[in-house]
């Protein structure tokens, strides 16, 4: 009997959804340390110390759908397949480097050891960008997205529910582009879909007032999920790797215009102000936010909504426009270097309640 993809999938969402929350709850009863650390590097906006127990009903979910893709879809050898057994290398990898850093609070480098490690791995599972005729610069930008994506997502999550509703923006987007290309029985379909259901019900714990982080075993194993999921959807190995060079990049840049904005802006400024961007601080644009008066759930709407058009822009770059021109690259870049402005000015606005 032929599988009804659509009641399959809607089928699969809600039990993730409702595993998702389950899972959380017992996680939330039943912690006591782990993600209760401080940290230089780790400084969230509320100063109430939470659990980080968000990213592994993540990985669980992310383990549970390569089974549930196996069965369903009569595929046992999918982990042959050498894309997904990288995936699954790279995702334990930085799940476990993130678990570890949770508990022990560990070195920088070896947290930076790991995600090139991770970028390593992709490459030789030819899960890399290709833009250029050089294949070595094609491995140098795929490295620097990988370890860059890992930290900008880290580096998001200093406020209930940003890094969540940044993440959950892309995954979607990247549904959205495999329906756009009809890819929706892909084994990525499946393993994505799992993801944002278990995002969509973190979020009900991660909300403001949030009673859980999803901490660095979240933030490394998404980034890490993330990176490899955008290369071969958003930088176009795979399905249209011969789309125009310009269109790939506006459509990676919007996808993940949250993470890319937030780090460049925050690493922009503490260059500026002669102090290391890789020591954690309340100066993101999310805390410039807060203290010209927005509430944190006001910043979370906010954030959604501008990730939600972001989302739409890039269905309708990937899916209504045949003919790319320089007037459609021009309009999409000035959309996504407009809002860098926008939230660089917000950071440099001085305020009375924060000197920055």
């Amino acid at each position: 009997m032929a599988l009804n993809l659509p009641l399959f999938y809607f089928s699969y969402f809600a039990f993730v959804f409702v595993f998702s929350v389950l899972m959380n709850s017992l996680f939330l009863k039943f912690s006591r340390t782990l993600g209760i650390r401080k940290s230089e590097n780790i400084v969230r906006f509320s100063d109430i110390h939470k659990p980080a127990l968000g990213g592994i009903t993540f990985f669980i979910t992310f383990l549970l759908s390569l089974i549930i893709y196996s069965l369903f879809f009569q595929s046992p050898n999918v982990l042959l397949h050498s894309e997904t057994l990288g995936l699954l290398a790279v995702c334990t990898i930085a799940f476990l480097m993130g678990l570890a850093d949770d508990a022990y609070d560990t070195n920088p480098l070896l947290k930076f050891s790991a995600q090139v490690l991770c970028g390593v791995i992709l490459i030789y599972s030819h899960i890399y960008i290709q833009l250029f005729e050089n294949i070595y610069l094609d491995y140098f930008i795929t490295m620097l997205w990988v370890v860059g994506i890992m930290n900008a997502i880290n580096l998001l999550d200093n406020m209930d529910a940003i890094a969540s509703i940044a993440s959950l923006n892309a995954l979607v987007t990247i549904l959205c582009l495999l329906v756009i290309g009809k890819q929706s029985e892909s084994v990525f379909f499946t393993l994505i879909l799992g993801t944002s259901s278990a995002l969509s019900a973190f979020l009900l714990f991660n909300w403001f007032p949030s009673k859980m982080y999803m901490g660095d075993t979240g933030t490394q194993f998404l980034g890490a999920f993330m990176a490899a999921v955008s290369i071969l959807f958003l930088w176009g190995t795979t399905p249209e790797p011969m789309l125009p060079a310009t269109k790939r990049i506006l459509s990676v840049l919007l996808t993940f215009a949250l993470p890319i904005i937030d780090t460049t802006v925050v690493f922009t400024n503490r260059i500026l102000k002669g102090t290391s961007p890789f020591i954690g601080g309340k100066d993101h644009t999310t805390h410039h936010l807060f203290y010209m008066g927005l509430k944190e759930p006001r910043i979370a709407v906010l954030y959604s909504a501008y990730s939600g058009l972001s989302l739409l822009f890039v269905v309708f770059i990937n899916k209504y426009i045949q003919n790319w021109s320089a007037l459609y690259c021009s309009l999409f870049a000035a959309y996504f270097f407009l809002s860098l402005i926008v939230f660089f000015i917000i950071t440099r606005i001085k305020k009375k309640t924060y000197e920055v």
